[in-house]
């Protein structure tokens, strides 16, 4: 096995599926920076997983016996927010995809992706940035279709970072792209939360997107 580093990302598989969590584990095991620390096979493991083991990510099935991945996302989430957690299901449906993100899952991909490209979600779900198939974003945009936007009387500014954050931009990112600090960026963000009534950045955007606040 690769010896892994320090501070490579600690990551856990749920999934009742032995054979992915093979295959992810396998691919893991030729990762510098990734270092899987736990699999579960039941929601219910995944929760007590996180309470030992205090992971950065998740990879989180949604339909596992005796708790499913929305309920572990959520009790996860509430408990170790510092865990970031990946759906990663065969499901696309749009009331799945957006109960998930309520629950807290910052990204939803679905199983038909590359495991290169499992593994680039679990990177950037490490860095704060969200990653959804093309299928979710699409079911995002399809749910609870509104004629027009609700206002939320957003400032051109908090729109314009508002934007910024749907791309999936870090703070830092916004900031260099706008040309303003870094702490003028999270007070826009906090202000754009309270407004949207939501304390999660990826729900602000699946917000932005699902309102029609934000075109893709």
């Amino acid at each position: 096995m690769i010896q892994t580093s320090e501070d490579a990302i600690r990551v856990i598989i749920a999934d009742d599926h032995d054979l992915l969590r093979y295959g992810l584990a396998t691919f893991f095991e030729t990762c510098d920076d990734l270092h899987l620390v736990g699999e579960a096979r039941t929601g219910l493991e995944a929760v007590e997983l996180c309470d030992r083991l205090k992971p950065d990510v998740v990879l989180m099935d949604l339909v596992m016996p005796e708790m499913d991945g929305e309920a572990a996302t959520r009790i996860i989430r509430d408990k170790h927010p510092d865990t970031q957690v990946i759906i990663l299901t065969s499901f696309e449906d749009e009331e799945r995809v957006y109960a998930s993100i309520q629950a807290g899952a910052i990204s939803y991909l679905l199983k038909n992706l590359s495991i290169e490209a499992v593994a680039a979600a679990v990177r950037a779900a490490h860095a704060g940035k969200s990653t959804l198939s093309q299928e979710a974003t699409q079911a995002l945009i399809n749910i609870n279709h509104r004629p027009s936007p609700p206002d939320y009387q957003l400032t051109s500014r908090e729109y314009e970072v508002l934007c910024l954050m749907v791309e999936g931009l870090s703070n830092l990112e916004i900031g260099q792209r706008m040309y303003i600090s870094t702490s003028t960026v999270k007070k826009h963000i906090g202000n754009i939360l309270a407004k949207l009534n939501t304390s999660s950045r990826t729900e602000a955007a699946v917000i932005a997107v699902r309102d029609g606040l934000v075109k893709t």
